[in-house]
């Protein structure tokens, strides 16, 4: 059982720094107004479902992986 738990916590361990990578940073904004960078209105929704998907994938993995952590210190 140790074993397997274990497994998990590796694989949620990976996914979670996976999907944190993938995020596309804050200050992107900023930086893009600076040096020029046009939105067209029909591009700026796009990358706003990628964001909000990986942002609840975060949570959800994180959860997962203290709810493993949690599990692995009481065995």
């Amino acid at each position: 059982m140790e074993i397997v738990l274990t497994v998990l916590e590796a694989i949620a361990s990976v996914a979670l720094i996976v999907i944190v990578l993938m995020q596309s940073g804050k200050e992107a904004g900023l930086s893009g107004a600076i040096a020029g960078n046009s939105d067209t209105y029909l591009s700026k929704g796009k990358g706003k479902n990628l964001d909000q998907v990986l942002a609840s994938a975060t949570k959800w993995v994180a959860l997962a992986w203290v709810l493993l952590t949690l599990s692995l210190s009481l065995i």
